[in-house]
């Protein structure tokens, strides 16, 4: 129990249409495994965003809905509160997840045929967005050193040189990084040098462990660069399933022109329940989120131990940030295709292989530590039996 919020308590999502629930057997050939994939989390939103769902149901019209002032002081109020970022409600575009807003930059923002970078092993969409598109993928990897990853800077400028658009995830998804002040900058100053557009995904900035801190790329950048920020509470407070999301943009033109993309598809964000939850979230959901912290910090710290003392062979990533744990599995000398059978099949349990976030994941597994704690032991229970039952000790 946390200060009246119970992380620990168990709900049933089977046959709520949930894909992380119902899309078992489409993802891992089986129900039986326990489920530790697709990002959300299997905790009951803050209450405030319930009761404001309820509130907005019992009015029993759901037409077609305008964004209300109310809605862009909550962000521009909450960005401020917990990034130190002042904002003007202009810089501001409602957009239905962050997804379909980087497909839209990219459309609005380079042509076929010309190069966008991804910072691989990162989020599978980025290269999807990239290739589906039409345009050239650029890879400019992370570097894994004494358990730590960092950007290849050298490697960027040559990269820089060739693209039009850079896809960063901040807070990084999967490997947990919080990126640093100077880490930014040098980022921002290559981007300045050669006109490269950013589109910062900083979905999962409020999922920051304590001692770290998250920075705003767009806060701190220099010069004239130019920074497409995509925030949402959808994964802050658990949400995801009503797609509704905001990009920050100071520059005027760049607002034009990604507003002009979204309009060319017709596409509207103005969901009146989407609405009420973004609202009530950010305006009340702050207590929530402060013992959602300190629960999933010591998660991932009995994961961490856990695995250090009974599964050596399986490393973690240190996270700074987000409630999704790299594991390296490399130890274990298995291909990935030998590495998901033994975590679906031996073990029951059913996580992102690492090879789908780029070639720089082989030997890796994701895991969502975002459920009551008790099903993650059960999972680490349930590799250890396979462990021993596979003969890998």
């Amino acid at each position: 129990m946390n200060r009246g919020f119970d992380f620990d308590h168990e709900i049933n999502r089977a046959a709520t249409h949930s894909v992380k629930y119902d899309g078992r057997q489409a993802m891992f050939g089986s129900n039986a495994v326990i489920p530790a994939w697709v990002a959300d989390m299997d905790f009951a939103a803050p209450p405030a965003v319930t009761q404001a769902l309820v509130a907005r149901a019992k009015h029993p019209i759901y037409g077609y809905t305008l964004f209300p002032d109310s809605l862009y002081d909550a962000l521009i109020h909450w960005m401020q509160r917990r990034h130190g970022w002042s904002i003007q409600r202009d810089w501001i575009i409602p957009c239905p997840g962050v997804v379909p807003s980087i497909n839209a930059a990219i459309m609005a923002f380079t042509q076929p045929g010309e190069s966008v970078i991804i910072q691989p092993p990162v989020y599978f969409p980025f290269f999807s967005a990239v290739t589906q598109t039409g345009r050239v993928l650029i890879q400019n990897p992370l570097i894994l050193h004494n358990g730590r990853y960092t950007i290849d800077f050298d490697h960027l400028e040559d990269c820089a040189r060739k693209a039009k658009l850079l896809l960063l995830c901040s807070p990084h998804n999967p490997v947990g990084r919080v990126w640093q002040p100077d880490e930014l900058a040098q980022l921002s100053q290559i981007a300045e040098k050669h006109d490269l557009i950013i589109f910062s995904d900083e979905i999962h900035a409020d999922l920051v462990y304590p001692g770290n801190q998250h920075r705003v790329l767009a806060a701190i950048a220099e010069g004239d660069t130019e920074i497409i920020t995509a925030v949402a509470p959808s994964k802050t407070f658990n949400i995801p399933g009503l797609n509704l999301s905001a990009l920050i943009i100071p520059d005027e033109s760049i607002r034009r022109a990604i507003t002009q993309t979204f309009n060319n598809f017709h596409i509207s964000a103005s969901n009146p329940f989407s609405i009420a939850a973004f609202e009530a979230a950010y305006c009340e959901g702050e207590e929530w989120l402060e013992a959602l912290l300190i629960y999933l910090r010591d998660t991932r710290d009995c994961v961490t131990t856990f695995l250090t003392q009974q599964l050596p062979k399986i490393k973690v990533i240190q996270a700074e940030g987000t409630y999704l744990l790299w594991l390296d599995c490399r130890a274990m000398n298995l291909t990935d295709a030998q590495l998901k059978h033994f975590f679906i099949h031996a073990a029951g349990v059913g996580m992102n292989p690492g090879i789908q976030f780029g070639k720089e994941g082989s030997g890796f597994m994701r895991l969502n530590i975002g459920a009551p704690r008790k099903t993650i032991l059960s999972i680490m229970q349930r590799i250890k039996q396979a462990w021993h039952t596979e003969g890998y000790l």
